[in-house]
């Protein structure tokens, strides 16, 4: 027999001794993960979501982790995705809660508060002097070893002289202590976590692959995978776990400390209940014809003679609902219509145009307290430029023409009538600046072609904007379209900051989002603040399921 024959019985012979081993561990782990799962589950006082959500995971290892041991002693492939899978999620799992239970995390936050300590170490001594000295070249002459050397103990020295002056060696050092203070728990974790490391790294090495029949399809398929996992799991922890969390705490009524106590549909029905009673006369009292307890007065109509009053259970939201969508009626149109105007002019080859693409996206890119705090002072009434140039402009009028037109001195954000316009004129001129180059960056790609042949066909500019330019910029402006609304929406920052955060004067700019604030954090119902917040999402999926069918129509029509 050859060497190279020898090598490849003798690797598939410890790779079949391998798997065996791993058919062991899943057949052990396998109902070690469901039975400790129920068991934990059983001594659970109330069976909560977090807690089920968990037991269900640990159930689903378990499961996959039988089939594993029965893929592997079959030696079917599945069975080393299965054996990947699991041990890749239990040492995971695993690192993050002794991560948790030993207070790294809070550790890390601290070390980020006390960073500012160590960055001269970090910059003069690791960054500077060390890399420099190991890696620079002088006059093209190979570093010699001796430097190399250098530049590794200033490196060595600047890492030690920023985790001692950061406190990061005293933490480390505290781990021991909480190893003994926690007793058991973090000891079975680390070793929950290094058997399942150590049977990932042995499953992946390619002794137990060519043992099991892998091909590259495979290992490509599980790299692949592996690449993904990163992002994957930080879209279940931390967008579709909070989402389907928020759907089960909108049935509780939870306030953020004390148990989840189930309630159904309860907050939702407060959201919409309302009450329509007709009135004796049009000024009768609320109290008089429904319970002024529960129902608050939400609207008067006069219809044919007759009064109609409606009651609200929840006035505020009607109200929130009411000035959210007059609020992207008017913000769309002024943020996306004054966009597609800019990018058709700075779309032009005339001179300075790159300068003006950037000086329109600015607004985009400044933070939005700044933005709100910049136009909070520009509305004020007695000193802000708004009005100041409205009063120069009608003081010149009145001098020119010999009129009498008074100063209205605008009380901006102070008065009921003008304060939400006053936010639109300000998020429209901050998101003007974004959808510009998102419209211009759709006129780029249209070919010139169509515009020299619509030349040649006699069409002017007008004609040409209108049946070339709007039809192939269809999908570019149904994204901004329904980005810009969704924006709209949710419009939270600039009302938050311009009213200090009480959707002010009066309810003139409170919003579904501020709303929902102010009964989350601010009165602490998070059951009813998840309600709304789900109302919220039920109104941005229409209009953006509206705005689809529109286009997909207007698509049909530029077809025929």
């Amino acid at each position: 027999m050859s060497a190279a024959a020898a090598s490849l019985a003798a690797t598939d012979k410890r790779g079949h001794a391998v798997l065996n081993v791993l058919t062991a561990w899943h057949l052990v782990l396998a109902p070690l993960l469901i039975g400790g799962a129920l068991l934990t589950l059983s001594t659970l006082g109330s069976v909560d979501l977090i807690a089920a959500i968990l037991t269900g995971v640990a159930i689903l290892l378990g499961i996959a982790s039988g089939g594993a041991a029965f893929f592997i002693a079959r030696r079917n492939h599945l069975g080393r995705t299965l054996s990947l899978t699991v041990n890749y999620l239990l040492c995971l799992g695993s690192a993050l809660a002794l991560a948790h239970l030993l207070g790294v995390f809070m550790g890390l936050d601290d070390l980020a508060d006390a960073m500012a300590r160590g960055i001269p170490y970090l910059l003069l001594l690791l960054i500077v002097a060390g890399y420099f000295i190991s890696t620079v070249e002088v006059r093209e002459r190979p570093v010699p070893a001796a430097r190399r050397a250098l530049g590794r103990v200033f490196m060595v020295s600047g890492t030690i002289g920023f985790l001692l002056s950061a406190g990061a060696l005293t933490a480390l050092t505290s781990i021991p202590g909480k190893y003994a203070a926690l007793g058991w728990l973090p000891f079975a974790l680390t070793l929950v976590m290094f058997l399942a490391g150590g049977m990932l790294w042995r499953m992946s090495r390619r002794d137990c692959a060519q043992a099991l029949g892998a091909k590259n399809i495979h290992s490509e398929r599980l790299s692949g995978w592996l690449f993904l996992s990163p992002n994957l799991l930080g879209f279940i922890l931390f967008f579709a776990g909070p989402l389907l969390f928020s759907l089960y705490v909108s049935f509780t009524n939870w306030d953020s400390f004390n148990q989840r106590d189930w309630v159904g549909l309860a907050n939702y029905a407060r959201v919409f209940n309302l009450s329509v009673s007709v009135l004796a006369t049009p000024d009768q009292p609320l109290r008089e014809v429904m319970d002024a307890g529960r129902y608050d007065e939400l609207l008067r109509l006069n219809i044919l003679g007759q009064g109609i009053l409606i009651g609200a259970e929840d006035k505020r939201f009607w109200i929130a609902l009411r000035n959210t969508l007059v609020f992207g009626l008017l913000a769309v149109p002024l943020s996306v219509l004054p966009a597609l105007l800019l990018a058709a002019l700075l779309n032009s080859q005339l001179p300075g145009m790159r300068f003006y693409r950037t000086l329109y996206f600015i607004p985009s890119v400044a933070a939005v307290v700044g933005v709100a705090l910049i136009w909070q002072w520009m509305y004020n009434s007695q000193v802000g430029w708004i009005n100041y140039f409205i009063s120069r402009a009608i003081s010149f009028l009145n001098a020119v023409l010999g009129s009498n037109i008074r100063d209205p001195q605008i009380r901006w954000l102070a008065d009921s009538d003008y304060a939400l316009l006053s936010v639109v004129i300000m998020s429209a001129w901050q998101w003007i600046g974004f959808n510009t180059v998102l419209f211009l960056a759709g006129l780029q790609t249209i070919p010139r072609e169509l515009y020299e042949a619509a030349t040649v066909d006699g069409a002017n500019a007008r004609q040409q904007f209108f049946n070339v330019t709007l039809p192939m910029l269809a999908p570019t402006t149904l994204y901004v379209l329904i980005t810009t609304t969704i924006q709209a929406l949710q419009v939270f920052d600039q009302v938050f900051i311009v009213s200090n955060g009480t959707g002010g004067p009066g309810t003139a700019t409170l919003t579904m989002t501020l709303n929902l604030y102010q009964n989350g954090f601010q009165s602490f119902r998070q059951g009813y603040a998840s309600a709304l917040a789900w109302v919220l999402f039920i109104v941005i999926f229409v209009f953006t399921l509206v705005q689809f069918r529109r286009q997909r129509r207007a698509s049909g029509a530029y077809d025929e």
